[in-house]
């Protein structure tokens, strides 16, 4: 859970710092910061990959799981539901602090960044990933504060619940997982958070969440090849 306190922490802070900048923050500053932290979330993300005791397992999680994930259009259902959430409060001129308020969380909380930081601080209770993700959601904030106004403070709350009740159940599972699974389950999201940073920098556009069942995969495949060593 320090993740989570510390990611919810940070986009107050910057909530709060961005009411204060009424011309908000030159657009070059931010790309360059963001782009920075672009850099360290892939140095963290192949740090995780190289957890990794069998790559074919990790290979083959991802190609499984982008033909799933894929399949369910599971990045394209997430846009889906915030378009929708979205036009439910109108726009800015209509409902100020509602539309800042669901606006903020949407894009704080719909994200694979937050699904595996999560995860990750819930099986090994190192939340460096969520760390990385509050320093960029304290900028965002800060630019959002700017334009919005207030609203965007009270994004915190369903980024609390939401990776906290992630954070908590991965935490309760991970109990009954081999330090095997939790390597390769890591490894796999190692890459995705690459893939994360590599989106950040611009360097591709890769759709990370048509790619998030490779870490449920990856557990699977696992788990059925201990057991298979066992008999």
């Amino acid at each position: 859970m320090v993740g989570t306190l510390i990611n919810a922490a940070a986009i107050c802070a910057g909530a709060l710092l961005g009411t204060l900048l009424k011309k908000g923050i030159p657009q070059r500053v931010g790309d360059t910061v963001i782009q920075g932290l672009g850099l360290a979330v892939i140095l963290i993300g192949a740090q995780m990959a190289l957890q990794t005791r069998n790559p074919l397992i990790v290979i083959g999680s991802l190609a499984l799981g982008g033909v799933v994930g894929a399949g369910l259009d599971i990045e394209g259902r997430l846009e889906s539901l915030g378009k929708r959430i979205e036009a439910r409060f109108g726009r800015p001129g209509e409902s100020g602090m509602a539309y800042a308020f669901v606006t903020a969380s949407l894009i704080f909380c719909v994200g694979a960044m937050a699904v595996m930081g999560a995860i990750e601080d819930g099986l090994t209770g190192n939340p460096k990933t969520l760390i990385a993700k509050a320093m960029l959601d304290g900028i965002a904030a800060t630019i959002f504060a700017s334009t919005m106004g207030i609203g965007v403070l009270f994004s915190a709350v369903p980024v609390l619940i939401y990776q906290g009740s992630i954070t908590l159940a991965a935490r309760f599972v991970g109990a009954g997982l081999s330090p095997w699974v939790v390597a390769e389950l890591t490894a796999t999201g190692g890459l995705l958070i690459v893939a994360i940073g590599l989106n950040l920098i611009k360097a591709a556009r890769i759709k990370v969440g048509n790619l998030l069942p490779a870490i449920f995969i990856a557990a699977i495949i696992t788990a059925v090849i201990e057991m298979t060593r066992q008999y």
